[in-house]
């Protein structure tokens, strides 16, 4: 191993010297090792959340049987299309700060028996409850996607946990499992990832690591493994810089044990909290700033992976990153409690430095979730009534579909900074991967909004006879996708590149987001 990288290292070398004696005004390279694959990527690092928020569920995902609205029951047909298409691997269900209130027997059993709940966090609206239990793995059903499932340590008790996992996932002759049968599903259903509360050092019940910790395992204890299905437990793990809440949990081996994986939740919040800044309508400084915090999620990981690592050299715990994404003022006339933003380029930029992010996490990040699916936050679709909106961020999640469960390759990028005022970030944030069929995917990502950027890309262990890409950019840094002129931000074909004794050259406009495939 140690002589593998010396190798990489010194053809690192060799290939700057090279370029650099090519190109000497170049700063911008990108070295890819294309034969020395590194551990897969995992599909769930695409993943989405989808929480009693707003128009979230109600109005986004479902409408009821009944709707005038072209629907599979109940759910939004033009939604479920357009989820298939940036194939969603997992979806996180049903919080969020409403995991922590919600108690599952409330949304089973006939619609007209359900009892109506006050949605404490969200705007302190009633819900009916239509959406429960059986709904929500319908839709993964339908999605094709994986159930991550969060359970209720706030309010709930231990039983009441463990009674939903039973009635989910077992088949033996017990109560739950007949209750399940009364309601209509016969079958079992498989889940894949359950959480053991929700933020709960805020929301979730304000409790300390050592607290949650204990709490956490009593949890776990009667978390059965039902008829084959094998749970992912996610523990709750802390808020961004929280690596007091990470040394907590890893450091006894008996709390280490009930947990597969640990969550982390981090927003992208410019001004603080009391004031976040409008969607739209912001300057320069707020898009760097916005890019600048993006860009800390990297540290946020090596940070917490650095003290899992000590404790789990092996890596055999994930990180969890089940919360992410840019989170701005409401927009204007709509109800504060609801989370409703527009979706601009920046997010699209976001969107992108996140996802590069955890692709060279791949060996510690085995699961994320943007925050949210529809009509919450940086999702990535909006609906009005029957219209629906792709937002820039989805058409992101489209283009980078190519990295799930391809493998990750190395790269050393070298670029300029982008300066605003007194500070700097780097301009290019990269990602590469092989696929199972040999092809690279290279996404890149130019934060800079007022610059062109050539990249110089050797390419180290192949040779490649095709190249197509696609970019996405627009006009402006806020350039949206509205109801009115929903096709504004939208990916086209991407040509400016160009291939010479293996060595790459792309043009990348200023705001841009280009993922590339090359085929041998």
């Amino acid at each position: 191993m140690k002589s593998s990288c010396v190798f990489l290292s010194i053809l690192f070398s060799l290939t700057a010297f090279q370029v650099n004696a090519q190109e000497k005004d170049q700063v911008n390279q990108l070295v890819i090792i294309t034969n020395h694959p590194g551990p897969v990527i995992s599909k769930d690092i695409y993943g989405h959340f989808s929480e009693h928020l707003g128009n979230c569920i109600y109005g986004g995902l479902w409408v009821g049987t009944d709707s005038k609205i072209p629907n599979t029951n109940g759910i939004r047909n033009d939604v479920l299309f357009a989820l298939r298409e940036i194939k969603v691997p997992n979806l996180r269900w049903p919080g969020g700060c409403f995991a922590d209130t919600y108690h599952w027997k409330d949304g089973i059993g006939p619609k007209e028996k359900r009892a109506s709940i006050i949605n404490t966090n969200w705007g302190g609206v009633t819900e009916d409850n239509s959406f429960g239990t059986h709904e929500f793995m319908k839709l993964t059903e339908l999605l094709g996607c994986d159930a991550y499932i969060n359970g209720n340590v706030g309010s709930g008790s231990v039983r009441e946990m463990s009674d939903w996992v039973e009635y989910l996932t077992s088949d033996a002759v017990s109560p739950m499992t007949k209750l399940r049968k009364e309601n209509g599903r016969d079958e079992p259903w498989k889940v894949k990832y359950f959480a053991i509360g929700n933020e709960n050092w805020g929301c979730g019940g304000n409790m300390t690591a050592e607290f949650y910790a204990s709490t956490m395992k009593q949890y776990s204890t009667f978390l059965g493994d039902y008829s084959g299905n094998q749970l992912y437990r996610v523990a709750c793990g802390p808020s961004d810089y929280n690596f007091a809440w990470t040394e907590t949990l890893m450091k006894d081996a008996g709390t280490r044990q009930m947990f597969q994986g640990l969550s982390i939740h981090y927003y992208s919040v410019v001004d603080g909290w009391d004031f976040k800044g409008s969607a739209t309508k912001f300057t320069e400084r707020e898009w760097f700033e916005t890019m600048r915090l993006n860009l800390e999620m990297d540290k946020i990981i090596k940070g917490h992976s650095a003290i899992m690592d000590r404790y789990d050299p092996q890596k055999s715990k994930g990180l969890v990153v089940d919360e992410w994404g840019n989170w701005f003022n409401v927009e204007p006339g709509t109800n504060p409690g609801f989370l409703f933003q527009q979706n601009s380029m920046r997010d699209a930029i976001t969107a992108a430095i996140h996802l590069n992010v955890f692709n060279q996490h791949a060996d510690r990040v085995k699961a994320a979730n943007l925050a949210q699916m529809v009509n919450v936050l940086q999702s990535v679709i909006l609906t009005k009534d029957d219209k629906i909106v792709l937002t820039p961020t989805y058409h992101v999640f489209r283009m980078f579909r190519v990295h799930q469960e391809a493998r990750l390759l190395n790269l050393d990028l070298r670029c300029e900074d982008y300066v605003f005022g007194d500070k700097k970030i780097p301009a290019i944030s990269a990602s590469a991967s092989v696929d199972k069929d040999g092809k690279v995917h290279i996404s890149l990502a130019n934060l800079n909004p007022n610059k062109q950027i050539t990249v110089t890309c050797p390419l180290i262990g192949d040779s490649f006879k095709k190249i197509t890409g696609e970019i996405l950019t627009a006009d402006e840094m806020n350039s949206y996708n509205s109801f009115e002129n929903p096709e504004n931000v939208k990916p086209v074909i991407f040509n400016r590149f160009t291939l010479k004794d293996g060595i790459l050259r792309i043009i990348m406009p200023s705001k841009s987001v280009v993922v590339l495939e090359l085929t041998k």
